[in-house]
């Protein structure tokens, strides 16, 4: 049973739903849930739910069906996401930790944390304490190489995890890790679960080989129940009469837990498959199947790893797989995370700890970030997947209004669509950077879409006479509603808006296209689904800010990874073989041109611009020094900005 408390609950009627519990026999744990307090039973007693519900300061209470009452999806209906210094997990975010299986050396880890980090990795990973099946098995460097692994984070930006075997090794470890994992051989230890809960730091708990996932979920029960709110559930393979990998991954946990558990689920597949060969499919398959991230281990020398370096990734082989992912990521509805590479902690040690400047330029306004159109929009869900749902969003009427409240300083940024994989460039939003040149893209991310008609509870597809969504909504299903041709269709300035009107109207005739997220936000219905002329519907959604001085300020949550891209924008001579010199300039350079589109020129008939998108070469000064040349044949020519471009 869970007893949800209200937020102005006073001291004395608190105490008083405390007595009322333990008087019927349960025992009972006080646990945080974002805003919400709730007390936990542990053991069965016998109360009158309703009497209980009626208790001064009671907001709700629920009887569950499970014996784990905390972890359950039946008394926490929301997605936890736990927070590990700058890192995220759970939500519409993919999170990957990386790192050797055992720190072996101070120089060994700190030139791991620095190749992962490179390839995208997040958190770092690696074990100071190893327990191993054979007692001659090298055990780790203990506390010194928890050291190591310390520093090695702190130098790259990034919180580590690590795995800790007794009650009495985790408070001496407490105050050097970030996370603790519990491994698969210790998910029933105890005694090692009390102690871990009781220090409140978030757990990695990984699944043991044997272990049902009701075993496993109980065992999540422990530690959420002894006081630490921020556990992270990790599969990792168990063991089957199969003998040509390590494990057997079981795939079909993902959605299973998922549906039964609230907490974050990570895949293990270094462990699962135990050959280096089979880890990338089977990560990928993971992400597919809904995994909220992946623990990975990577070597820059595998063969000579002291322990699992058959199934260690080579730096090269990990980067692969983080291109992988992030070009996955958007099918799944999930955007690939990325953090600041800022260091911190105390100061890192050895060589290639350099520490990352602070972003400079920052406006002084309130940390909002702008998008078009109501709750549920696409543009919120491309924003939530950039910035993570805690963000605070702006909500503009239209995609100028993102614009303004960028320049106004009300937003530190924006999110725009620019372009969708169906019916190609969203010209307004292009001619708004021309209108707006203090503003700069900083980044891009591409969201799949799918369609979905939703009207009121009373409507069904026979009742629907008027259709109503923004123009490329509309066009995007075209074909479907050719297949209706007396519903009436209206443009709306969002999906989102359409969806709002329907709301409001409460009508049985009228419905929307836009997505699954404005449904729920609207309590509408979903009449069909997947209505998009073709299922790869894509749009690709740039990140705007204001320039300051000369240069971009480069929100928080964008990470600081080299640019590869760049947008441009210019006009070129009315004379024979212009644009061919522009273009020669450029692949002479070496410069892959991704995009070339032209542009009408306002109030300048028969004369246009060209918005081109480039790839940013990797050496030094190339780029800069092209587009100096550039710049030399072209009229009118403006840089929008250069970024991290998505796959």
């Amino acid at each position: 049973m869970i007893v949800t408390l209200s937020k102005s609950i006073s001291l004395h009627d608190k105490e008083m739903v405390r007595i009322y519990l333990q008087d019927r026999g349960f025992s009972i744990q006080e646990q945080h849930f974002g805003d919400d307090v709730i007390i936990g039973t542990q053991k069965k007693g016998v109360a009158d739910l309703r009497e209980l519900g009626l208790l001064p300061g009671v907001e709700r209470v629920a009887a569950t069906s499970k014996p784990y009452e905390l972890a359950s999806r039946e008394t926490h209906p929301e997605d936890t996401i736990v927070t590990v210094g700058p890192v995220t997990i759970g939500g519409s975010r993919i999170s990957v930790i990386a790192g050797p299986c055992a720190v072996e050396s101070k120089e060994q880890i700190l030139e791991t944390a620095a190749l992962v980090r490179e390839s995208g990795a997040v958190m770092l990973r690696g074990g100071a304490y190893k327990p191993r099946t054979s007692p001659y098995a090298f055990q780790g460097l203990g506390m010194k190489g928890l050291e190591y692994l310390k520093a090695a984070g702190e130098a790259q930006g990034m919180p580590i995890v690590t795995e800790v075997v007794s009650p009495e090794l985790a408070v001496d470890m407490k105050d050097l890790t970030d996370m603790f994992q519990i491994g698969a051989r210790n998910m029933q230890n105890f005694e090692l679960l009390k102690k871990v809960g009781s220090l409140r730091k978030p757990a990695l708990l990984k699944r043991g080989p044997s272990a049902t996932i009701e075993e496993w979920l109980l065992s999540a029960e422990y530690l959420l129940s002894f006081g630490t709110p921020d556990v992270v559930l990790c599969e990792r393979g168990i063991r089957t009469f199969e003998t040509y990998t390590r494990n057997t991954l079981d795939i079909s946990a993902i959605p299973v837990v998922k549906e039964l558990s609230h907490l974050p689920v990570l895949v293990d597949p270094s462990h699962a498959v135990g050959i280096r060969a089979k880890v990338s499919p089977t990560a990928l398959a993971a992400v597919a199947a809904g995994a909220d991230g992946l623990t990975v281990e990577v070597h820059p020398k595998p063969d000579e790893a002291f322990s699992d370096g058959p199934q260690s990734l080579y730096p090269g082989q990990f980067e692969r797989l983080m291109r992988d992912i992030e070009a996955m990521a958007p099918v799944v509805r999930k955007e690939l995370l990325r953090t600041p590479r800022h260091s911190y902690g105390r100061a890192a040690m050895g060589p290639g700890a350099g520490t990352a400047p602070e972003p400079v330029h920052r406006p002084s306004s309130a940390a909002q970030v702008a998008f078009s159109g109501e709750r549920g929009a696409y543009g919120e869900q491309a924003l939530i997947r950039a910035f993570g749902e805690d963000v605070p969003r702006l909500s503009t009427a239209s995609f100028s209004g993102i614009f303004d409240r960028v320049l106004d300083g009300s937003a530190v940024a924006g999110i725009v669509p620019v372009e969708n994989s169906l019916t190609g460039s969203i010209h307004e939003n292009y001619d708004l950077f021309l209108r707006y040149p203090d503003i700069a893209i900083v980044g891009e991310l591409k969201l799949r879409i799918v369609h979905c008609l939703i009207g009121d509870e009373k409507a069904g597809l026979d009742s629907i006479r008027i259709v109503r969504s923004h123009e490329q909504g509309i066009a995007q299903c075209r074909e479907f509603l050719d297949k209706h041709p007396h519903w009436q269709r209206e443009s709306y300035s969002s999906t989102a808006t359409a969806a709002a009107s329907v709301a409001k109207e409460k009508a049985a005739h009228v419905a929307a296209i836009a997505g699954e997220d404005a449904a729920k936000a609207f309590g509408l219905k979903i009449l069909k689904a997947g209505i998009e002329n073709n299922p790869l519907n894509y749009t690709r959604f740039v990140i705007i800010s204001r320039k300051v001085g000369d240069k971009p300020w480069i929100p928080p949550g964008l990470g600081s990874e080299t640019p590869n891209k760049a947008s441009l924008v210019f006009s070129v001579p009315d004379t024979p073989g212009s644009l061919f010199t522009c273009l020669r300039i450029l692949s002479e350079g070496g410069i892959n041109l991704s995009k070339l589109e032209s542009r009408p020129i306002h109030g300048q008939p028969w004369r246009y611009l060209f918005y081109v998108d480039v790839n940013i070469p990797e050496t030094e000064g190339v780029f800069e020094h092209i587009m100096d040349e550039l710049k030399t044949k072209t009229e009118d020519f403006r840089f929008l900005g250069a970024y991290r471009g998505s796959l």
